[in-house]
């Protein structure tokens, strides 16, 4: 008797947790679990199972399938390595060991070819560094975006500069957060730089004080700050430094009473922030330590501010800030609390000097009436109108036009827009002043060696070829390469004037030494000349003269070429002092100089002076003549006595 008839419900019943996938169960004899039918007679286990005796094919009410372990003998499937085989029930899958992960997030894959096994921990790490390096990126992208910057008003760059800061701050914080195993994170661009510290336990008893550092400033934080008390799991702490964030968020977001005009930023602006629970309170100061943009700030008062977010933007706020430590290269800040705040300091700008400022005034006041008056004589005079005269009337001109402006608008820093166009005209007028020094100097120096070289000619032609491509083609040029390249820097928040920032003014004091370091060589070379025509025994009278005189004017162009800017650069030390009221009086009589030596010593010039005063007395004195002849003419009698 077949079993099917012999147990028809059992059959029934237990085939209801069978496997039937080949035939509808009504026609399928009794198979076990794991187990389908074929034909209609037999069984067979399914793939990933083996039946208990070991037969492919049976028909025994009781047989059972049992799964296969591949991950064991005789199967033993290989898995590559940071591997292992996993068995489940009717197959298996490999998996990553503990330490390792797939780099697409998934937990387990089928064979040896689909291994990506890679160390969890350096994963992490490397994918936290690569997220870092993107946000740098993207912020670098945002600060080179002029148009965002300088089209926007002062509230919006405020309020855009804000947001700013607080998403990265959130940004590093997170990524740091993400790879607790690496303790220390440093990621750093032309713009940003980025350091991070995570702390996975207590504090340990070794390392109460965190430090971290960026672009050569520095974040001292007590640890206990960064864990947050009682808070489970990793916390972190972040310290960003932005290198020209300054330039945008500048002192002019510095609103306290008195200050706005005497201020200047003299640090990178730096960012410290702790999470993952943020805006909390310290238990203790951080410190701060900042690397001077402009070394040695001398006796200027240093101001530590922060970045304070408030509905109409942002300012500078020194609340909570203190001065603890300065010196000429670093100011040391204590503050007592950390946000999405940034954290900088502020110098006042140095205190005039009222006597200088008086000798300044006074003297490019009397700079300004010689320069008119040397300017007229040398159009009008027409008797020593020449090259010579030609430089001297343009170098006037330029020295006339930067001390009246300099005068008038070096202070006037609102609007913005005119103090940039101020500082851009002096920048100029300046520069082309000095290159007429140049082409005076060359003059001088070839009008010296004219004297020792028979039938030397061509000087005047060279000088006509040079003087207007040089004297003003130059400048010109500097200015358009400077403006183009950092407008923005053209005017100071006390001063309508080249920035200090980025080393920008030595576009102004490049061109300024290389004229008096070739201004000084060829005034050497002309006292050279001169000393050998003098201690000529056969020199004629009427060289001698002229030679004596040329001796004369050398030394007084020692003034007029620039060659006193050099007591600018001794005024430091004990002499310092001493040194700035030289420079000053000096200086500021160059106007006086140029109308002494070219007007009053020159004898032609004194000619025509003694011309034109005398026909300006001669009328007045004709004119008093026929008054009195008028009066006590021939025909008039004097009356008689009674």
């Amino acid at each position: 008797m077949r079993w099917p008839s012999l147990f028809p419900g059992l059959c029934f019943l237990l085939s209801l947790s069978g496997d039937v996938a080949q035939t509808p169960k009504a026609t399928c004899p009794y198979c076990p679990s794991n187990a389908s039918c074929v034909n209609s007679t037999h069984c067979t286990c399914n793939h990933g199972f083996v039946s208990g005796s070991k037969q492919t094919f049976f028909t025994f009410p009781l047989e059972t399938c049992d799964d296969v372990n591949e991950c064991l003998p005789p199967f033993s499937i290989y898995c590559g390595l940071n591997a292992e085989c996993q068995n489940t029930e009717g197959s298996f899958h490999c998996r990553c060991v503990p330490g390792y992960e797939l780099p697409s997030g998934d937990t387990e894959f089928k064979n040896l070819s689909e291994n990506t096994c890679r160390n969890a921990s350096a994963f992490r790490m490397d994918e936290s560094k690569k997220e870092l390096q993107r946000i740098i990126d993207q912020f670098e992208t945002l600060l080179t975006n002029n148009t965002l910057w300088q089209m926007g008003k002062k509230h919006e760059v405020a309020s855009t500069a804000t947001s700013i800061l607080r998403d990265v701050e959130l940004d590093v914080l997170n990524t740091a957060l993400k790879a607790p195993e690496q303790k220390v994170q440093k990621v750093q661009n032309s713009t940003v730089a980025i350091e991070t510290r995570v702390v996975t336990d207590n504090c340990p008893e070794e390392k109460k004080t965190f430090s971290l550092e960026a672009q050569m400033n520095s974040l001292d934080i007590h640890c206990h700050d960064i864990v947050q008390g009682s808070m489970q799991g990793p916390s972190a702490v972040a310290f960003i430094s932005y290198s020209s964030l300054g330039n945008i968020i500048n002192a002019s977001f510095f609103e306290e009473t008195g200050e706005k005009r005497r201020v200047y930023l003299n640090s990178r602006v730096v960012s410290a922030a702790i999470g993952p629970k943020r805006n909390t309170s310290l238990s203790k100061f951080v410190t701060l330590t900042f690397q001077h943009v402009k070394m040695d700030p001398g006796n200027k008062k240093a101001f530590c501010v922060y970045w304070e977010g408030t509905e109409q933007g942002g300012h500078w706020s020194r609340d909570g800030c203190f001065l603890k430590h300065m010196n000429g290269s670093h100011t040391v800040c204590d503050c007592g609390h950390l946000s999405s705040f940034a954290v900088l300091m502020a110098f006042t700008a140095q205190e005039e000097d009222p006597v200088l400022a008086v000798i300044t005034y006074v003297g490019l006041g009397l700079s300004l009436l010689c320069l008119l008056l040397a300017a007229l004589t040398f159009l009008l005079c027409r008797a020593i109108q020449n090259t010579s005269t030609s430089l001297h009337l343009q170098l006037s001109l330029c020295l006339f036009l930067a001390h009246l402006l300099f005068l008038t608008a070096i202070d006037r820093t609102e609007p913005q827009a005119l103090c940039a166009l101020v500082a851009g005209a002096l920048h100029y007028l300046y520069l082309a002043a000095f290159a007429w020094m140049l082409l005076e100097g060359l003059h001088l120096c070839l009008a010296a060696r004219n004297l020792t070289v028979a039938n030397y000619s061509g000087t005047n032609r060279l000088m006509k070829w040079l003087m207007f491509p040089v004297g003003y083609g130059v400048p010109a040029v500097i200015v358009a390469i400077s403006a183009a390249s950092h407008p923005h820097l053209y005017g100071t928040p006390d001063r309508c004037w080249l920035s200090l920032d980025q080393g920008f003014i030595w576009a102004f004091l490049g061109p300024v030494c290389a004229v008096f370091c070739v201004n000084l060589a060829f005034f050497l070379s002309v006292l050279w000349i001169l000393k050998r025509k003098l201690s000529s025994l056969n020199s004629e009278v009427s060289t001698i003269q002229n030679t004596r005189m040329l001796t004369l004017k050398a030394t007084f162009q020692l003034f007029i070429l620039g060659c006193t800017w050099c007591l600018g650069v001794l005024q430091v030390g004990p002499a310092a002092r001493a040194m700035a009221y030289l420079f000053t009086i000096i200086n500021s009589l160059q106007g006086f100089f140029i109308f002494l030596v070219y007007c009053i010593l020159s004898q032609q010039v004194r000619k025509q002076y003694q011309k034109w005063l005398g026909e300006i007395v001669k009328p007045k004195s004709e004119s008093e003549t026929l008054m009195l002849s008028s009066k006590f003419g021939p025909d008039s009698k004097p009356s008689e006595d009674k």
